[in-house]
């Protein structure tokens, strides 16, 4: 326990009076004070002026980020015949149709990503309150209900990220790991900021992102300038 207390004392002490960085100095503080055994993933949080309750203010979205998330993304195709072969081929982890469908009912997902074919939806729609609530439905606004399997799945596996406004009006995501060089990680954060900016609901009043917060898997957060992580 003493070697927790010591870590603890020296985090809070790095982050004490910190706050509105820019995101350079965020991910230089954050790097320098992730101290797990692993490589943490670099977390962003955004509390934006929403009420997602209302089908108006709904932020939802997808980004490739530049420099991928450097997690291995777990990815499960609802699809038959050749696009069924073609998600094989295309490197997706499980590929099926009424049988997947069985698999998730019984509490087995074992995904991070769900693609599905649109002759398949309507298996899929049974899901709804499954993956929903995981955020892993398969929607065409954010391209994972296509015929384009393969775009799909290499997408899902080169870096691009989900997000969408949770009840609070909170978006949250992984933009990297503490091992990537801290330029990329900026590059990663502004990517996904300005596409966050870009799915700015037509229902949105008043200032549309309030605050903007960094942190790693293991490590406190800090709050970062909202005019430093939206400069292109």
């Amino acid at each position: 326990m003493a070697k927790i207390a010591k870590r603890v004392k020296a985090a809070r002490e790095a982050f004490a009076d910190k706050a509105n960085l820019s995101v350079e100095e965020a991910v230089s503080l954050i790097k320098a004070n992730a101290t797990a055994k692993f490589d943490e993933t670099i977390e962003i949080a955004m509390n934006l002026g929403v009420d997602p309750r209302h089908a108006d203010q709904m932020v939802r979205g997808v980004v490739s980020l530049p420099n991928g998330t450097g997690k291995a993304v777990r990815v499960a195709v609802f699809a038959r015949g050749p696009k069924a072969d073609e998600a094989t081929a295309a490197g997706a982890d499980i590929v099926g149709a009424e049988d997947l469908m069985e698999t998730i009912q019984s509490g087995k997902i074992e995904f991070d990503r769900c693609i599905a074919t649109p002759d398949m939806m309507p298996i899929v729609g049974r899901l709804g309150k499954i993956l929903g609530p995981r955020n892993l439905m398969p929607n065409p606004k954010v391209g994972t209900v296509t015929m384009d399997v393969k775009a799909a799945v290499d997408a899902a596996k080169g870096g691009q990220v989900q997000f969408k406004a949770e009840k609070a009006g909170v978006v949250h995501a992984g933009v990297g790991k503490v091992s990537f060089d801290e330029a990329k990680l900026a590059e990663n954060i502004r990517a996904f900021v300005d596409a966050v900016a870009k799915a700015k609901p037509t229902g949105a009043k008043g200032a549309y992102m309030k605050q903007v917060f960094l942190s790693s898997t293991m490590g406190r957060g800090v709050s970062v300038s909202v005019d430093s992580a939206t400069q292109g």
